[in-house]
Protein backbone atom coordinates (compact mmCIF):
# COMPACT_ATOMS: atom_id res chain seq x y z
CA UNK A 1 0.00 0.00 0.00
CA UNK A 2 0.98 3.63 -0.39
CA UNK A 3 0.97 5.19 3.07
CA UNK A 4 1.57 8.85 3.89
CA UNK A 5 3.00 9.33 7.37
CA UNK A 6 2.73 12.57 9.32
CA UNK A 7 6.41 13.04 10.24
CA UNK A 8 6.87 15.57 13.04
CA UNK A 9 10.56 15.10 13.75
CA UNK A 10 9.75 13.08 16.88
CA UNK A 11 10.52 9.49 17.75
CA UNK A 12 6.94 8.19 17.51
CA UNK A 13 6.23 9.28 13.94
CA UNK A 14 9.75 8.23 12.90
CA UNK A 15 9.23 4.68 14.17
CA UNK A 16 5.73 4.58 12.64
CA UNK A 17 7.27 5.30 9.24
CA UNK A 18 10.05 2.79 9.76
CA UNK A 19 7.64 0.02 10.77
CA UNK A 20 5.51 0.61 7.68
CA UNK A 21 8.58 0.58 5.45
CA UNK A 22 9.76 -2.65 7.11
CA UNK A 23 6.41 -4.26 6.26
CA UNK A 24 6.96 -3.46 2.59
CA UNK A 25 4.61 -0.52 2.15
CA UNK A 26 5.45 2.43 -0.07
CA UNK A 27 5.89 5.19 2.51
CA UNK A 28 5.76 8.96 2.01
CA UNK A 29 6.71 11.49 4.69
CA UNK A 30 4.55 14.58 5.22
CA UNK A 31 5.51 17.48 7.49
CA UNK A 32 2.85 20.06 8.27
CA UNK A 33 4.34 23.51 8.67
CA UNK A 34 2.31 25.38 11.31
CA UNK A 35 4.37 28.32 12.49
CA UNK A 36 3.73 31.46 10.45
CA UNK A 37 6.83 33.27 11.70
CA UNK A 38 4.91 35.35 14.24
CA UNK A 39 6.92 36.70 17.15
CA UNK A 40 6.15 34.64 20.23
CA UNK A 41 6.72 35.07 23.96
CA UNK A 42 9.68 33.14 25.29
CA UNK A 43 9.11 29.75 26.82
CA UNK A 44 10.21 26.15 26.74
CA UNK A 45 10.96 23.91 23.81
CA UNK A 46 9.51 20.79 22.19
CA UNK A 47 6.23 22.38 21.19
CA UNK A 48 4.23 21.86 18.00
CA UNK A 49 3.95 25.58 17.23
CA UNK A 50 6.90 27.93 17.44
CA UNK A 51 10.38 28.89 16.25
CA UNK A 52 11.78 25.38 16.82
CA UNK A 53 9.89 24.27 13.72
CA UNK A 54 12.76 24.69 11.19
CA UNK A 55 14.93 22.31 13.21
CA UNK A 56 12.03 19.83 13.41
CA UNK A 57 11.71 20.00 9.63
CA UNK A 58 15.37 19.10 9.21
CA UNK A 59 15.11 16.23 11.70
CA UNK A 60 12.07 14.86 9.86
CA UNK A 61 13.87 15.29 6.55
CA UNK A 62 16.89 13.38 7.86
CA UNK A 63 14.60 10.55 9.04
CA UNK A 64 13.04 10.38 5.57
CA UNK A 65 16.50 10.30 3.97
CA UNK A 66 17.61 7.56 6.37
CA UNK A 67 14.53 5.50 5.45
CA UNK A 68 14.88 6.38 1.75
CA UNK A 69 11.32 7.68 1.45
CA UNK A 70 9.98 10.83 -0.27
CA UNK A 71 9.49 13.84 1.97
CA UNK A 72 7.17 16.82 1.54
CA UNK A 73 6.75 19.96 3.63
CA UNK A 74 3.21 21.34 3.37
CA UNK A 75 2.50 24.88 4.56
CA UNK A 76 -0.65 24.85 6.71
CA UNK A 77 0.16 27.94 8.77
CA UNK A 78 -2.89 29.81 7.48
CA UNK A 79 -5.27 26.96 8.22
CA UNK A 80 -3.70 26.44 11.63
CA UNK A 81 -4.09 30.07 12.62
CA UNK A 82 -7.72 30.24 11.47
CA UNK A 83 -8.70 26.84 12.85
CA UNK A 84 -6.66 26.47 16.03
CA UNK A 85 -5.01 29.72 17.16
CA UNK A 86 -8.03 31.98 16.58
CA UNK A 87 -10.27 29.43 18.31
CA UNK A 88 -7.79 29.20 21.19
CA UNK A 89 -7.78 32.97 21.64
CA UNK A 90 -11.55 33.39 21.37
CA UNK A 91 -12.26 30.61 23.86
CA UNK A 92 -9.87 31.98 26.48
CA UNK A 93 -11.24 35.51 26.11
CA UNK A 94 -14.73 34.05 26.64
CA UNK A 95 -13.58 32.56 29.95
CA UNK A 96 -13.31 28.98 28.69
CA UNK A 97 -10.28 26.67 28.52
CA UNK A 98 -9.91 25.31 24.96
CA UNK A 99 -8.28 22.09 23.84
CA UNK A 100 -6.19 23.06 20.80
CA UNK A 101 -4.68 19.58 20.25
CA UNK A 102 -8.07 17.92 19.80
CA UNK A 103 -9.13 20.61 17.36
CA UNK A 104 -5.86 20.35 15.45
CA UNK A 105 -6.16 16.57 15.10
CA UNK A 106 -9.73 16.73 13.86
CA UNK A 107 -9.38 19.62 11.42
CA UNK A 108 -5.72 20.04 10.54
CA UNK A 109 -3.61 16.90 10.97
CA UNK A 110 -6.33 14.46 9.87
CA UNK A 111 -8.06 17.05 7.71
CA UNK A 112 -6.28 19.93 5.99
CA UNK A 113 -2.96 18.05 5.81
CA UNK A 114 -4.50 15.15 3.91
CA UNK A 115 -6.50 17.46 1.65
CA UNK A 116 -3.47 19.62 0.85
CA UNK A 117 -1.31 16.58 0.09
CA UNK A 118 -3.87 15.14 -2.32
CA UNK A 119 -4.30 18.54 -3.98
CA UNK A 120 -0.52 18.64 -4.48
CA UNK A 121 -0.70 15.38 -6.42
CA UNK A 122 0.75 13.21 -3.64
CA UNK A 123 -1.02 9.90 -4.08
CA UNK A 124 -1.55 7.50 -1.15
CA UNK A 125 -4.06 4.94 0.10
CA UNK A 126 -3.73 5.48 3.83
CA UNK A 127 -2.54 8.09 6.29
CA UNK A 128 -0.55 7.10 9.38
CA UNK A 129 0.64 8.84 12.53
CA UNK A 130 2.63 7.95 15.63
CA UNK A 131 -0.36 8.09 17.97
CA UNK A 132 -0.83 5.35 20.57
CA UNK A 133 -4.34 4.28 19.61
CA UNK A 134 -6.16 1.69 17.47
CA UNK A 135 -8.60 2.03 14.59
CA UNK A 136 -10.54 -1.15 13.78
CA UNK A 137 -13.52 -1.99 11.61
CA UNK A 138 -16.40 -3.67 13.44
CA UNK A 139 -18.30 -5.97 11.10
CA UNK A 140 -21.32 -6.25 13.39
CA UNK A 141 -21.72 -2.50 13.77
CA UNK A 142 -20.66 -1.74 10.21
CA UNK A 143 -18.42 1.11 11.31
CA UNK A 144 -14.87 1.94 12.31
CA UNK A 145 -14.06 2.09 16.00
CA UNK A 146 -11.41 4.07 17.79
CA UNK A 147 -9.84 2.09 20.63
CA UNK A 148 -7.29 2.69 23.33
CA UNK A 149 -3.64 1.95 22.62
CA UNK A 150 -2.17 -1.09 24.36
CA UNK A 151 0.15 1.10 26.45
CA UNK A 152 -2.33 2.49 28.98
CA UNK A 153 0.23 5.06 30.16
CA UNK A 154 0.57 6.51 26.65
CA UNK A 155 -2.92 5.90 25.26
CA UNK A 156 -3.83 8.91 23.09
CA UNK A 157 -7.37 7.99 22.03
CA UNK A 158 -8.60 10.99 24.07
CA UNK A 159 -6.93 13.37 21.59
CA UNK A 160 -8.57 11.59 18.63
CA UNK A 161 -12.14 11.31 19.90
CA UNK A 162 -13.52 13.77 17.33
CA UNK A 163 -12.28 11.92 14.23
CA UNK A 164 -15.00 10.88 11.79
CA UNK A 165 -15.67 7.60 10.02
CA UNK A 166 -13.95 8.66 6.80
CA UNK A 167 -10.88 9.74 8.73
CA UNK A 168 -10.69 6.49 10.70
CA UNK A 169 -11.25 4.44 7.55
CA UNK A 170 -8.03 5.71 5.97
CA UNK A 171 -5.91 5.94 9.13
CA UNK A 172 -3.25 3.54 10.37
CA UNK A 173 -1.68 3.62 13.83
CA UNK A 174 1.50 1.51 13.54
CA UNK A 175 2.35 2.01 17.24
CA UNK A 176 -1.02 0.69 18.46
CA UNK A 177 0.49 -2.42 20.10
CA UNK A 178 3.71 -0.78 21.34
CA UNK A 179 4.80 0.73 24.65
CA UNK A 180 6.89 3.89 24.68
CA UNK A 181 10.08 2.12 25.87
CA UNK A 182 9.65 -0.41 23.06
CA UNK A 183 9.27 2.40 20.52
CA UNK A 184 12.56 3.95 21.63
CA UNK A 185 14.17 0.52 21.43
CA UNK A 186 12.85 0.10 17.88
CA UNK A 187 14.16 3.57 16.99
CA UNK A 188 17.65 2.47 18.02
CA UNK A 189 17.27 -0.77 16.05
CA UNK A 190 16.31 1.25 12.97
CA UNK A 191 19.23 3.63 13.54
CA UNK A 192 16.95 6.66 13.83
CA UNK A 193 18.44 9.90 15.13
CA UNK A 194 15.21 10.60 17.04
CA UNK A 195 15.63 7.64 19.41
CA UNK A 196 16.41 9.83 22.43
CA UNK A 197 14.56 13.00 21.41
CA UNK A 198 12.27 14.32 24.21
CA UNK A 199 8.53 14.13 23.64
CA UNK A 200 6.59 17.20 22.55
CA UNK A 201 5.08 18.74 25.68
CA UNK A 202 2.24 20.85 24.29
CA UNK A 203 1.12 22.76 21.23
CA UNK A 204 2.84 25.91 22.61
CA UNK A 205 5.57 26.04 25.23
CA UNK A 206 5.45 29.69 26.31
CA UNK A 207 3.18 31.94 28.35
CA UNK A 208 -0.42 31.35 27.23
CA UNK A 209 -1.55 34.78 28.40
CA UNK A 210 0.96 36.50 26.13
CA UNK A 211 0.03 34.27 23.21
CA UNK A 212 -3.60 35.39 23.55
CA UNK A 213 -2.51 39.03 23.19
CA UNK A 214 -5.77 40.50 24.53
CA UNK A 215 -6.06 43.96 26.07
CA UNK A 216 -6.54 44.03 29.83
CA UNK A 217 -10.14 43.81 31.04
CA UNK A 218 -10.06 44.18 34.83
CA UNK A 219 -12.67 42.51 36.99
CA UNK A 220 -13.22 41.12 40.49
CA UNK A 221 -12.09 37.89 42.09
CA UNK A 222 -14.98 36.80 44.31
CA UNK A 223 -16.12 33.90 46.47
CA UNK A 224 -19.43 32.05 46.09
CA UNK A 225 -21.25 34.64 48.20
CA UNK A 226 -20.08 37.44 45.90
CA UNK A 227 -17.58 38.90 48.35
CA UNK A 228 -14.72 40.63 46.50
CA UNK A 229 -11.37 39.14 47.51
CA UNK A 230 -9.15 40.64 44.82
CA UNK A 231 -9.00 41.69 41.19
CA UNK A 232 -7.83 40.32 37.86
CA UNK A 233 -6.77 41.81 34.54
CA UNK A 234 -8.60 39.34 32.32
CA UNK A 235 -10.48 36.07 32.83
CA UNK A 236 -8.28 34.43 30.17
CA UNK A 237 -5.47 34.30 32.74
CA UNK A 238 -7.37 31.71 34.78
CA UNK A 239 -8.69 28.19 34.44
CA UNK A 240 -10.83 25.96 36.66
CA UNK A 241 -8.74 24.30 39.36
CA UNK A 242 -5.99 26.92 39.25
CA UNK A 243 -4.39 27.63 42.63
CA UNK A 244 -1.23 29.60 41.92
CA UNK A 245 -1.13 33.21 40.78
CA UNK A 246 -4.36 34.36 42.43
CA UNK A 247 -2.66 37.04 44.50
CA UNK A 248 -5.01 36.49 47.44
CA UNK A 249 -4.00 35.90 51.05
CA UNK A 250 -6.29 33.40 52.77
CA UNK A 251 -6.30 31.05 55.75
CA UNK A 252 -6.83 28.05 53.47
CA UNK A 253 -5.76 27.34 49.88
CA UNK A 254 -8.10 28.87 47.31
CA UNK A 255 -8.80 27.54 43.82
CA UNK A 256 -10.59 28.90 40.79
CA UNK A 257 -13.95 27.12 40.94
CA UNK A 258 -15.84 29.08 38.28
CA UNK A 259 -15.54 31.89 35.74
CA UNK A 260 -18.59 34.13 35.49
CA UNK A 261 -18.41 35.60 32.00
CA UNK A 262 -21.43 37.86 32.47
CA UNK A 263 -19.93 39.52 35.54
CA UNK A 264 -16.36 39.28 34.17
CA UNK A 265 -15.55 37.66 37.52
CA UNK A 266 -13.24 34.89 38.64
CA UNK A 267 -14.86 32.82 41.40
CA UNK A 268 -12.64 31.13 43.98
CA UNK A 269 -13.29 28.66 46.77
CA UNK A 270 -11.82 25.84 48.82
CA UNK A 271 -10.86 22.42 47.43
CA UNK A 272 -14.23 20.88 48.38
CA UNK A 273 -16.03 23.38 46.12
CA UNK A 274 -14.11 22.15 43.07
CA UNK A 275 -15.95 18.84 42.76
CA UNK A 276 -19.30 18.21 41.07
CA UNK A 277 -21.51 15.24 40.39
CA UNK A 278 -21.91 15.73 36.66
CA UNK A 279 -21.69 17.97 33.62
CA UNK A 280 -23.47 19.14 30.49
CA UNK A 281 -21.55 18.97 27.23
CA UNK A 282 -22.29 20.11 23.67
CA UNK A 283 -20.91 19.53 20.16
CA UNK A 284 -21.48 15.81 20.61
CA UNK A 285 -19.47 13.61 18.26
CA UNK A 286 -20.20 9.87 18.30
CA UNK A 287 -17.94 7.16 16.88
CA UNK A 288 -19.23 3.79 18.10
CA UNK A 289 -22.93 4.47 17.48
CA UNK A 290 -25.31 6.94 15.87
CA UNK A 291 -27.08 7.79 19.10
CA UNK A 292 -27.07 7.08 22.83
CA UNK A 293 -30.23 5.31 23.92
CA UNK A 294 -31.20 6.00 27.52
CA UNK A 295 -28.70 6.39 30.36
CA UNK A 296 -25.64 4.43 29.32
CA UNK A 297 -22.87 3.25 31.61
CA UNK A 298 -19.50 4.59 30.44
CA UNK A 299 -15.98 5.33 31.53
CA UNK A 300 -15.48 9.10 31.51
CA UNK A 301 -12.36 11.20 31.01
CA UNK A 302 -12.64 14.96 31.48
CA UNK A 303 -8.93 15.54 30.82
CA UNK A 304 -6.14 13.57 29.18
CA UNK A 305 -4.19 13.11 32.40
CA UNK A 306 -7.19 11.66 34.23
CA UNK A 307 -7.30 7.95 34.95
CA UNK A 308 -10.96 7.78 33.93
CA UNK A 309 -14.00 7.33 36.17
CA UNK A 310 -17.31 5.48 36.12
CA UNK A 311 -20.41 7.34 35.08
CA UNK A 312 -23.55 7.36 32.96
CA UNK A 313 -24.33 9.43 29.88
CA UNK A 314 -27.74 10.54 28.62
CA UNK A 315 -28.21 12.16 25.22
CA UNK A 316 -30.42 15.23 25.56
CA UNK A 317 -30.58 16.15 21.86
CA UNK A 318 -28.48 15.70 18.72
CA UNK A 319 -25.75 17.97 20.08
CA UNK A 320 -25.92 17.69 23.86
CA UNK A 321 -25.32 15.10 26.58
CA UNK A 322 -25.60 14.97 30.34
CA UNK A 323 -22.97 12.99 32.24
CA UNK A 324 -23.37 11.84 35.86
CA UNK A 325 -20.40 10.50 37.81
CA UNK A 326 -20.51 7.70 40.35
CA UNK A 327 -18.17 9.82 42.47
CA UNK A 328 -17.89 13.64 42.26
CA UNK A 329 -15.04 14.83 40.04
CA UNK A 330 -12.84 17.92 40.52
CA UNK A 331 -12.13 20.80 38.16
CA UNK A 332 -14.77 20.24 35.48
CA UNK A 333 -13.64 22.81 32.94
CA UNK A 334 -15.83 24.44 30.25
CA UNK A 335 -14.14 24.26 26.86
CA UNK A 336 -12.32 21.02 27.57
CA UNK A 337 -13.34 17.70 26.03
CA UNK A 338 -15.19 14.94 27.83
CA UNK A 339 -14.49 11.58 26.20
CA UNK A 340 -16.73 8.57 26.79
CA UNK A 341 -15.51 4.98 26.66
CA UNK A 342 -17.16 1.57 26.56
CA UNK A 343 -14.48 -0.94 27.50
CA UNK A 344 -11.62 -0.27 25.07
CA UNK A 345 -13.66 1.71 22.53
CA UNK A 346 -14.36 5.43 22.34
CA UNK A 347 -18.13 5.90 22.30
CA UNK A 348 -17.63 9.58 21.49
CA UNK A 349 -16.67 12.99 22.77
CA UNK A 350 -18.23 16.38 23.51
CA UNK A 351 -17.17 19.82 24.74
CA UNK A 352 -17.90 20.61 28.39
CA UNK A 353 -20.31 23.52 28.87
CA UNK A 354 -20.80 23.51 32.62
CA UNK A 355 -20.67 21.44 35.77
CA UNK A 356 -23.89 20.30 37.45
CA UNK A 357 -24.75 18.68 40.79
Amino acid sequence: MKVAVGLSGGVDSSVAAALLKEKGHEVIGLFMKLWDGAALPSGGQNACYGPDEPSDVEVARSVAQHLAIPFHVLDLAGEYRATVLDYFREEYIAGRTPNPCIRCNQRVKFGALITRALQAGIVFDYFATGHYARAEYDEEKGRFLLKKGRDVRKDQSYWLAFLGQQQLAMTLFPLCEYTKPKVREKARDFGLSTCDKPDSQDFFAGDYKKLIGAAARPGPIIDRSGKVLGSHQGVWSYTIGQRKGLGIAAKQPLYVIDIDRKKNAVVVGCAEELSHGGLIASNLHLIASDAINGPRAVEVKIRYTQQGCAGAVTQLDSETVSVCFEEPQPAITPGQAVVLYEDESVLGGAIIERAVD
